[in-house]
């Protein structure tokens, strides 16, 4: 058997059927020789090494590891024990001893490193050439540059290499490549993912970001690696997963007026189709003014933040001017002659400009934006080096000055079958809201619909189906569900709409899920389940009575199927909602 869709859920449905992790490795790594692409990786993870971490996983357990055997790659800033950092700057390059607390928290879920991705050097760029490695091949057309900083990061993804991969994203290089190369980009909110272990670029605005091939993908790996990191001064206390959104949000896009595509018609097709769709979900739709937003945008290479890119390695580029990409060196040198009065100068002009810009989002729950403004060739970056990079910042620079989040998701393709995405922004702390409202617009699976044929596969017939007490994972009755082949996808909660009682059914003790009518309730733990439609139908077939099959909304506000029972059967039952769930109500017992 051959991995195509090498998606979390896929992987871990493999592995549950018994696929060796080996036989995953041995695929990403013919899908590496298939891309013949040295622009990709800096550094590879030596077999020995690949082998001691499988070695340490132990047995297949996604409970205890929700990454288990998933193999990712990490951008060249971001620190992994052992494995050089080097910003793709030779000379700058260092090995240090510990993880960075990111990576840390991925590896103990069970992901593999495999390798250390290329970048724009310093993480200054948005094009992915400035770097004095091999450039990385667009994915979707080798004729355009690959995006950047996170060159090599969206690069591996989009080609499987890997499930997913570690970016960075400050000025939008988190957002540029993912939709150059038709995956998903998920740029966190600032401080939500802890900063410490990656070489800063503007540490005050930095933050790690996700590439993957799927919203769901995408925001599994975000939920395991966001945390507060009291050891991070920037990190910040924002919980992943908040409460579900609660009315239909408005979007704002940018105005006739103000929009950007630089004479690029074929990229306005593609935006105005987006919207189209958008508005086709029954959501409202505003026109704003980006002038301010676009003012905001200018500020990150003027002044004060190319300043802070200079203190950043001021040591190191005393001592090693040459060692500096030129269009690196530029850009970062340039600020030698910048003054602590123009640094409070540009903190001033961006307190106003923030101003006016909040004034104009009032009312607005997020904005959507084309991810980029138009496409860039290598041939037209070497012409103006500085040019095309500055114009494909249009719709991120001004993101993290903002303090907002992104999700950049692919959006089929152009008129003229290039790229096309669109950007997802919301206020800080509302990442879990683009991740719904992403998903939504690439179907239920989150799944890139544009990509390389080495990423898709067909959808899968499976049904996905939710449980809530006796055949939870580890309890009586789960065999029932592994006996038909079932797989394990994800632990969830219900939306807070439902009781849970306990049900006096002998043999097995088992619970009752009901919604409460009354607008009550609480939310449940559960676990979803997936099971091919065969197996689906003999599980239904051997459900006894009082339990049945109804649909259960999830705080995502996703509809699964799932165990409820008739109301007959809760009378002068035990209310045990309170526990939260079935498996904390049992410990409670014993």
């Amino acid at each position: 058997m051959r991995m195509t869709d090498i998606t979390i859920s896929a992987l871990h449905a493999a592995y549950q059927a018994g696929m060796p992790i080996e036989e995953v490795l041995r695929t990403c790594r013919e899908h590496l020789i298939a891309a013949d692409d040295p622009g990709i990786f800096i550094h590879l993870v030596s077999q020995a090494d690949i082998d001691a971490a499988v070695a340490a996983l132990g047995p297949f357990d996604p409970l205890a590891k929700p990454l288990w055997g998933i193999p990712f790659a990490v951008k060249d800033n971001i620190d992994v024990a052992g494995m050089p950092t080097t910003a793709a700057c030779p000379d700058f390059a260092y090995v240090p001893a510990e993880d960075a607390p990111v990576v840390a928290r991925l590896k103990a879920a069970g992901a593999i490193v495999v390798g250390k991705t290329n970048l724009d050097q310093f993480a200054t760029g948005l094009v992915g050439v400035r770097t004095p490695y091999p450039v990385p091949r667009n994915v979707l057309d080798p004729s355009l540059v690959p995006g950047g900083s996170s060159s090599g990061s969206a690069v591996a993804t989009a080609r499987g290499i890997v499930s997913f991969a570690l970016g960075t994203d400050t000025a939008g290089s988190g957002r540029v490549p993912a939709a150059l190369n038709g995956i998903v980009g998920l740029k966190p909110s600032l401080g939500a993912l802890s900063t410490r272990g990656v070489v800063p670029a503007c540490r005050t605005l930095d933050c790690v970001s996700v590439f993957a091939t799927t919203v769901d993908d995408a925001w599994r790996v975000f939920e395991i690696a966001a945390a507060y990191d009291r050891a991070d001064p920037y990190s910040r206390n924002r919980p992943a997963r908040a409460a579900p959104t609660a009315n239909t949000p408005v979007i704002g896009i940018p105005s006739p007026q103000s929009i950007r595509f630089f004479g690029d018609n074929v990229q306005q097709a593609a935006f105005d189709s987006a919207v189209a769709g958008i508005a086709a979900h029954g959501l409202t739709v505003r026109d704003i003014d980006f002038g301010p937003l676009y003012d905001v945008a200018g500020m990150l290479y003027d002044g004060a933040w190319v300043a802070e890119r200079l203190a950043a390695i001021k040591d190191f580029a005393d001592g090693h001017e040459t060692a500096l990409h030129p269009v690196t060196a530029k850009i970062i040198l340039g600020a030698r002659s910048l003054t602590a009065v123009d640094a409070f100068n540009g903190l001033y002009r961006l307190k106003a400009l923030k101003r006016l810009a909040e004034a104009l989002l009032e009312g607005i729950d997020m904005l959507v934006v084309p991810t980029i403004p138009t496409l860039y060739t290598l041939k037209d970056l070497e012409a103006d080096p500085i040019g095309p990079n500055s114009r494909l910042g249009t719709y991120t620079n001004f993101a993290n000055l903002m303090d907002l989040c992104g999700l950049a998701v692919p959006f089929g393709s152009r008129a003229d079958g290039r790229p096309f995405g669109v950007t997802l922004l919301g206020r800080g702390g509302a990442d879990h809201m683009l991740a719904e409202f992403g998903a939504k617009l690439l179907g239920e699976t989150g799944r890139a619909k544009a990509g390389p044929p080495s990423v898709a596969s067909a959808e899968s017939d499976d049904i996905e189906f939710v449980v809530v007490g006796a055949h939870l994972s580890g309890m009586p009755l789960n065999k029932e569900l592994t006996a038909l082949g079932a797989s394990f996808v994800r632990k969830s909660l219900t939306a807070p709409i439902y009781r849970l009682y306990a049900l006096p059914t002998k043999p097995v003790e088992k619970p009752g899920l009901v919604r409460d009518g009354n607008g009550g309730g609480t939310a449940i733990e559960t676990e979803v389940w997936r099971l091919a439609p065969a197996g689906f139908g003999r599980f239904v077939a051997s459900i006894p009575s009082p339990l049945g099959i109804g649909t259960i909304t999830l705080e995502d506000r996703s509809e699964v199927k799932g165990f409820l029972v008739e109301p007959y059967a809760i009378e002068g039952a035990e209310e045990i909602s309170q526990f939260g769930g079935w498996r904390a109500y049992v410990a409670r017992m014993r």
